[in-house]
């Protein structure tokens, strides 16, 4: 797992420097399973373009453009797997390490630093709320929020590792689904 080798920043650079590149990683991200170049085609356009569906024309662009030139170049870097011949694509492992250089954000749109700093204000307000005696705060014993805040701290960090450096956030989510 850590022994992949690491990409030059110099391809790295090359390789996000390119939209379309980024949004089919951030896509199969989402679902680490095979993706159909068709239907990655079409999620593209339709975020370029803001319509459901996509213009005829910009999804035929879309998908001439991923199988010519991106998909291959990804794949060839390690990024993705992607058969030509049955169109079908998939991330691999090692596009994890591209996390880096992205601003990566949660399933609910915000970035993960964002949520980070919501948790840790969150978290230091109720508890120091609940050791200044602040209404309904006093009645906490300041341990379960700084405790519960710390937990959660945690498991957001095993998430974020779990399902950005490994492509598995699509299984965790589903996992996470059948429980909550």
């Amino acid at each position: 797992m850590f022994n992949q080798a690491m990409l030059p920043e110099v391809e790295v650079y090359s390789v996000l420097s390119n939209a379309r590149r980024r949004e089919v990683l951030t896509e199969l991200w989402k679902q680490p399973e095979s993706m159909s170049l068709r239907d990655l085609s079409e999620r593209i356009a339709t975020t370029e373009s803001g319509e459901r569906p996509a213009p005829r024309a910009l999804r035929g662009s879309v998908y001439n453009a991923l199988h010519q030139t991106h998909l291959p170049k990804l794949d060839s870097l390690g990024l993705v797997v992607y058969d030509p011949n049955r169109k079908t694509v998939r991330v691999c492992s090692q596009a994890g390490q591209l996390n880096r250089y992205m601003d990566v954000t949660t399933r609910i749109g915000v970035t993960w630093g964002e949520y980070y700093r919501a948790l840790g204000v969150v978290g230091l307000v109720v508890t120091v709320g609940s050791l200044a005696t602040v209404p309904l705060l006093s009645a906490v014993d300041p341990l379960i929020p700084a405790t519960a805040c710390l937990l959660l701290f945690s498991g957001s960090t095993i998430y974020q590792l779990y399902a950005g450096r490994l492509g598995t956030g699509g299984q965790v989510t589903r996992l996470l689904a059948r429980f909550f």
